[in-house]
């Protein structure tokens, strides 16, 4: 009973926070977003670099959380465009830095510096694209859409997995991650398009019917490759968790897994369909 009013605090906590993030302001988006960059970095290079390189992790970390400020500042506040590519400035100094570690008996581990920039801070910059339109205004509806879709997708895979995938039907990928089955997959695909129905219905989701569960089709097995991603480079740093942000849940890169790949395609259908205007 600890453990699990432990998972229900923190877990209210957290989606308490995010939808704080996602509807109250442009300064506390900004301010939520950049701390979990920050932690699901620090999180990663925990995992595949542990002790080693501590100044190049520093580093890696500046570099991601540069990226993000920038493409806020520059949607949010409407700074030249052609200031982002300052992003690199950090970037190129981690790699100059390379040229100066004294210990490269694991020197490959700097590839995971590398991997940590294009694997987290990349996708999860992209995310000021969803809650700023051309003049800055700030709307967190989109994403907020979004990440009901991702987690309703998550809860009917582990919901029908838990209770008819043990027992019917084949693995879903069972080298990475063997308790994924073939039914949980659809279950969760069934629950993101019930998700994305109920809030177009409301009034939330304000695309077309059929829009809506196309993203919501397009969301759910990209946040699946997302999560299984992440559960490969657990797999094989032989970790259970990320960390322990969020007490009797793991890491914040455990709950965000899914969505840094299914943000940024969610992000480029409504480009595509001229529904988010850059």
């Amino acid at each position: 009973m600890n453990n699990l009013a432990k998972r229900t605090v923190s877990g209210i906590g957290f989606l308490a926070i995010m939808l704080a993030a996602l509807l109250t302001n442009q300064y506390v988006f900004g301010a939520v977003m950049l701390l979990a960059l920050v932690i699901m970095m620090k999180e990663f290079l925990r995992m595949t670099c542990g002790t080693e390189y501590k100044f190049s992790q520093v580093l890696t970390i500046f570099a991601g959380a540069t990226l993000f400020s920038l493409i806020f500042l520059y949607r949010a506040f409407n700074i030249p465009g052609r200031l982002v590519i300052l992003a690199f400035v950090p970037v190129f100094i981690l790699m100059i830095n390379s040229l100066y570690v004294k210990d490269k008996t694991r020197f490959d581990k700097f590839s995971n510096l590398y991997a940590s920039l294009l694997y987290i801070a990349v996708p999860w910059s992209v995310q000021n694209f969803a809650v700023f339109n051309a003049a800055g205004d700030f709307n967190g509806i989109y994403l907020l859409s979004f990440f009901a879709v991702i987690w309703g997708s998550d809860i009917g895979a582990y919901v029908f997995g838990i209770t008819l995938g043990q027992k019917y039907g084949r693995k879903l990928f069972p080298s990475i991650s063997p308790k994924k089955s073939w039914v949980g997959f659809w279950g969760g695909m069934l629950t993101a398009v019930l998700v994305a129905i109920v809030l177009n219905l409301v009034g939330i989701f304000k695309l077309s019917l059929m829009h809506c569960i196309t993203m919501a089709v397009l969301l759910d097995v990209a946040g699946v490759y997302g999560d299984l991603i992440e559960s490969q480079w657990k797999r094989h740093y032989n970790v259970k968790d990320s960390g322990n942000s969020i007490p009797g849940h793991g890491g914040l890169l455990d709950r965000f897994d899914s969505a840094l790949i299914a943000i940024p395609i969610g992000i480029i259908y409504l480009v595509t369909w001229d529904a988010l205007l850059l």
